[in-house]
């Protein structure tokens, strides 16, 4: 009788190693190594096409003159929709629209802005299936300013500042952010 084959997991990856430890297990039969997979590919892919991020808006009904909007938002050509549909469903919130209407951009994006929702879908999601590049470390500081936000730090002008100078340090440092100063 064959025996089956083990699969490699790359759970070192995500502490900073370069290459997968040999932490072999045994597979998983059915339906939760299928769920494990489609999992593992959803994370894959949100690692290359995703972004975790943290607006600053003028909001003339603060304190501060600003508020932080958290999203999520995973961005796709129309052709490749499917792979938003499988976002949606599986972690069962967020909508897909299109990314920049009335403009010929005809890409679609998937986005969660509901802080219940990336409180109790998404930042679970991805605490659980971790991403494998830098983009991780973007996304604890996500976490971190949302759990923050849900906590009522932001209620204080000096709690408000300190979430505001984590924001703009994720998706790339924040040399594409445009910062209003005001």
């Amino acid at each position: 009788m064959l025996e089956t084959p083990r699969i490699l997991h790359y759970e070192c990856m995500s502490q900073g190693s370069s290459y997968p430890r040999d932490t072999h297990r045994d597979n998983v039969p059915g339906a939760a190594n299928q769920q494990e997979r489609l999992d593992a590919y959803l994370a894959g892919f949100v690692d290359g096409e995703g972004t975790f991020h943290v607006a600053v808006c003028r909001s003339a009904s603060t304190r501060a003159g600003f508020q932080l909007v958290p999203e999520f938002h995973v961005s796709q050509n129309p052709e490749r929709r499917q792979v938003l549909n499988l976002l949606e469903q599986r972690l069962g919130c967020g909508r897909i629209r299109e990314n920049h209407r009335g403009s010929r951009d005809t890409t679609l994006v998937f986005v969660v802005r509901r802080r219940i929702d990336l409180l109790q879908q998404v930042i679970p999601f991805f605490e659980a299936n971790p991403l494998l590049s830098s983009k991780q470390q973007e996304f604890v500081t996500f976490a971190g300013i949302v759990r923050a936000m849900a906590a009522g730090e932001p209620l204080s002008l000096s709690g408000f500042e300190a979430l505001k100078a984590r924001a703009v340090t994720v998706n790339g440092g924040g040399r594409y952010r445009r910062v209003h100063r005001g």
